[in-house]
């Protein structure tokens, strides 16, 4: 049986976050979350409604943000590629929650045809990636709907992004990287919704820890 899988949307643009920011990059939004962050800026990404399925034609057309998905097979997905003409190499899986299903065979695909694969992950769910997958993890910590950050997450993450807005969130970072022995992996602060104080407490705590700052590029020149 061909594997598909459920795609939001489907674009091609700049990776505007972490390591990889400024790096041009096919985005694979895929359907379905049940971790509820409360300041999720992709809600219409979390409930999985058999009726609002639509073809890979529909997904291409659509203008603006919808529940809407469409259920494609790798070949679909190449297939669209070339349509459009894509020129970037790297491919970024998110979602909602890409890794409630197993991504290896869809990394190993692609890797085949020489694209570079990165996945972003809120590290509740067993990452099921290729070895080459690079994977971003943004841990959500006591979030609505109750889900544990995995150590095997954590310890497979290249790096780890965090959301932040209050004190609180570094605290949970801090207790978070504690707990699983984290050394040696690349540490982002992202402040929430590019409020000031979110930045300024970013920008105030990677100087005191040597981390580094994500200030989502994307959204601050307006493009997706």
């Amino acid at each position: 049986m061909t594997t598909r899988y459920k795609i939001n949307e489907l674009f091609e643009t700049l990776q505007g976050e972490g390591s990889f920011t400024g790096q041009p990059s096919i985005f694979l939004r895929l359907q379905g979350c049940p971790v509820g962050c409360s300041w999720c800026d992709t809600k219409h990404t979390w409930d999985i409604h058999p009726e609002l399925e639509i073809s890979s034609k529909q997904l291409l057309s659509k203008s603006q943000e919808t529940e809407q998905w469409s259920n494609l097979s790798l070949d679909d997905i190449a297939t669209i590629f070339a349509q459009q003409g894509f020129k970037a190499k790297h491919i970024v899986i998110t979602g909602g929650e890409p890794c409630m299903v197993d991504l290896t065979e869809l990394c190993l695909y692609f890797e085949a045809q020489g694209y570079s694969c990165q996945v972003e992950t809120s590290g509740t769910f067993e990452i099921r990636v290729s070895r080459q997958c690079w994977v971003t993890v943004s841990p959500k910590v006591n979030m609505r709907g109750g889900y544990e950050i995995l150590a095997s997450a954590m310890q497979r993450a290249n790096e780890i992004k965090h959301p932040v807005a209050t004190e609180q969130h570094v605290v949970d970072l801090k207790a978070l990287l504690a707990q699983h022995q984290v050394e040696n992996k690349q540490i982002y602060l992202q402040p929430i919704s590019q409020k000031q104080r979110a930045t300024e407490l970013a920008i105030t705590t990677c100087i005191e820890n040597n981390w580094r700052l994500s200030v989502q590029v994307h959204k601050y020149i307006g493009i997706e």
